[in-house]
């Protein structure tokens, strides 16, 4: 069974808390954190049998005082399974953004492919993010990896968008927008447009 893509936006659908996939199943979630909503996000995916495919992103704006945590366990219980995590988030004001990722790997789970990326924008002095990427590994036939960065808007980039005219906002908009592709490119179109005008 191949699950259909599924977007869930953070106060305004129900999101899924733990799935588990048997043999040959997938899924694909998008998950959207929009400004003036603080959470805790807690995503649990249980990999039960082999040739499992899971593909998790999401996007985070905290533009005030927000509070975001964002808590993921993927179990590679079974081998020959590959899984996908990529969060990404713009962090401005007194907000505070925490990633905590896990990929455990089971003893005998081997051929396995998990990959986890966390990266975050601050757009002030006193935002805060956390990430706290991990990997658990019991088997030794694997292809895993890990890696958050944590960083400012670029101002060469910003310079160089002025210099040919771009206003100072529209140009941190723009490195913006670049930075969260990735993740909402995977949005419906209508949903895209509603979440590149609160960047």
């Amino acid at each position: 069974m191949t699950a259909s893509p599924e977007v869930f936006v953070v106060g305004r659908d129900a999101v899924p808390s733990a799935v588990r996939l048997d043999g040959g199943e997938s899924l694909r979630w998008t998950f959207v954190v929009p400004p003036g909503q603080s959470c805790e996000l807690c995503v649990e995916v249980d990999l039960e049998g082999p040739g499992c495919e899971v593909d998790i992103a999401g996007v985070y704006l905290c533009k005030s005082d927000e509070k975001v945590g964002i808590r993921v366990l993927v179990r590679h219980d079974s081998g020959s399974c590959v899984s996908r995590q990529l969060f990404k988030g713009i962090v401005g004001g007194r907000a505070v953004a925490e990633f905590d990722g896990l990929i455990y790997v089971k003893e005998g789970a081997q051929k396995t492919k998990a990959y986890q990326e966390n990266h975050t924008i601050l757009l002030s002095g006193e935002a805060r993010a956390e990430s706290r990427p991990q990997l658990e590994i019991y088997a030794d036939d694997v292809e895993c990896s890990h890696g958050a960065t944590t960083g400012y808007l670029d101002p060469a980039q910003e310079f160089y968008m002025r210099s040919r005219g771009i206003p100072e906002a529209e140009a941190k908009q723009l490195q913006m927008l670049a930075f969260v592709a990735p993740v909402l490119s995977r949005l419906p179109e209508a949903l895209q447009e509603e979440i590149k005008a609160l960047i």
